[in-house]
């Protein structure tokens, strides 16, 4: 699934996802490539939510593989994630869209590099066979732009 941003923040995405996934038993790594985006990321989910605690770490810890979320900037899901959040234009393989339960490619639609980088991305994995859905927020409210998936 393709979440193209222009209005909530990235934070509030990840947080709303992130806790879908973990209701359903699933395990998430979230994969970006700034490190400082990420420390940001992972400050923002320590503060106190109206809607309780996301448990996470962030990898290269000693407790790695016991994180249910898992930021990080590899390709590794060493917590042996089901889910993955990918931001910042962070690399996807049709491979792992094929193995996990649930794909997230978030970017800031208002950014047109993201942009770039996003619809480069949706040609790539559609083009070697993964199904996705692209939502935008861009008209104010979510709405699905387009839907490759075959049932």
């Amino acid at each position: 699934m393709f979440f193209r941003l222009s209005h909530t923040p990235v934070e509030e995405l990840v947080r709303i996802n992130t806790t879908r996934a973990l209701a359903q038993g699933w395990r998430v790594v979230i994969r970006g490539r700034d490190i400082g985006a990420l420390d940001r990321l992972d400050e923002a989910l320590w503060r106190d939510p109206a809607d309780g605690f996301l448990p996470h770490g962030v990898a290269g810890g000693p407790h790695d593989a016991a994180q249910p979320v898992l930021l990080t900037l590899g390709a590794e899901r060493p917590n042996g994630a089901q889910a993955l959040i990918a931001l910042e234009g962070a690399e996807v393989t049709p491979g792992e869209i094929a193995e996990l339960e649930r794909v997230w490619i978030v970017f800031d639609g208002n950014d047109e590099l993201a942009l770039q980088v996003a619809r480069s991305q949706w040609r790539a994995l559609t083009g070697a066979g993964a199904e996705a859905e692209f939502w935008s927020e861009a008209s104010g409210q979510w709405r699905k732009e387009a839907d490759n998936r075959k049932s």
